[in-house]
């Protein structure tokens, strides 16, 4: 199948003087977009995190293009070189090791720069570790009616871990992270100490590799999981369900009641239910019932 036969990859707009910031497979080849094909082979250059680690991608897909190491040691300066090569007319992309650009990989920074100097940027999605882990989320994902907060790696330090695990325990939100296979094992056991008992997770390993595994447990079964894994060896991405609203909760109601008060003079049911959800992390039931709480008071 010859990317040329696609007739409306031809009628694709591509401007000059444009950086793409192209998402390429997070570990199976046939997660390319042929639309990312068609970018890749249209750029003047491409800008990749490790280009050893891209040339290996190119070169599968017969892409020979110039390559300009850009990672996040040098991110600022190879910015600058990026917009250079922008401002003389040409069309370059970035690449990160895997996935989508800026999203936990180098990226932001880049495109930052390349803003400032007032040129486009231009996003080509494709595959995402993130994106990837929640769809397959289910009932993890379903308490939150789908919202879910990304917190990137877990972090090393203790002091950054017990902040970002007390987010996650009192969170309503799903809480995603990704971790190595050196910590899976501490990590797990940690979460599994600090939540209630029937907390859901979602433990996904390697995805879209030859050997991924997707398991969903509870966080009373996370110590025995882990004794009959059998594997803990990949890149590991982690969904935590929300927590649950508890009938104790009462003075946080009588809280969102107020909130709910003073918006009522201005705002009709539907329309406080939405911002007590945008800004203080409740799921739109949640938030249109302390509403009409509020109405009926």
């Amino acid at each position: 199948m010859e990317l040329s036969s696609f007739d409306f990859l031809k009628q694709q707009d591509l401007p000059a003087g444009a950086l793409y910031m192209v998402a390429t497979p997070i570990g199976n080849l046939g997660d390319i977009t042929l639309r990312a094909l068609h970018v890749l082979n249209a750029v003047d250059g491409i800008a990749c995190e490790d280009t050893r680690h891209s040339a290996a991608l190119l070169q599968q897909f017969g892409i020979h293009k110039k390559c300009l190491a850009l990672h996040e040691h040098n991110e600022i300066t190879g910015a600058q070189t990026v917009i250079q090569y922008l401002s003389n007319n040409e069309r370059w992309a970035y690449i990160s090791d895997a996935g989508t650009p800026g999203v936990s990989d180098p990226g932001a920074r880049l495109v930052n720069e390349v803003q400032k100097a007032g040129l486009r940027v231009i996003p080509i999605p494709g595959a995402s570790a993130v994106s990837s882990a929640v769809s397959a989320a289910g009932s993890v994902m379903h308490s939150s009616e789908g919202r879910f907060q990304f917190l990137g790696f877990w972090p090393n330090k203790a002091k950054e871990r017990d902040a970002l695990m007390q987010d996650i325990s009192s969170s309503k939100k799903a809480s995603l992270f990704f971790e190595s296979p050196h910590h899976i094992k501490e990590t797990l056991t940690l979460l599994a100490k600090n939540l209630e008992p029937d907390r859901q997770l979602l433990v996904c390993r390697e995805l879209t590799k030859k050997f991924e595994q997707l398991v969903a447990l509870q966080a009373q079964d996370v110590a025995n999981w882990l004794v009959t894994a059998e594997s803990l060896k990949g890149e590991f991405v982690i969904v935590v369900a929300g927590r649950s609203s508890n009938s104790d909760e009462a003075p946080e109601h009588s809280s969102l009641i107020l909130w709910a008060n003073a918006l009522s003079p201005y705002l009709g049911s539907k329309e406080i239910a939405a911002v007590l959800s945008q800004t203080l992390g409740l799921t739109k039931k949640e938030a249109y019932q302390v509403a009409l709480d509020a109405k009926s008071e």
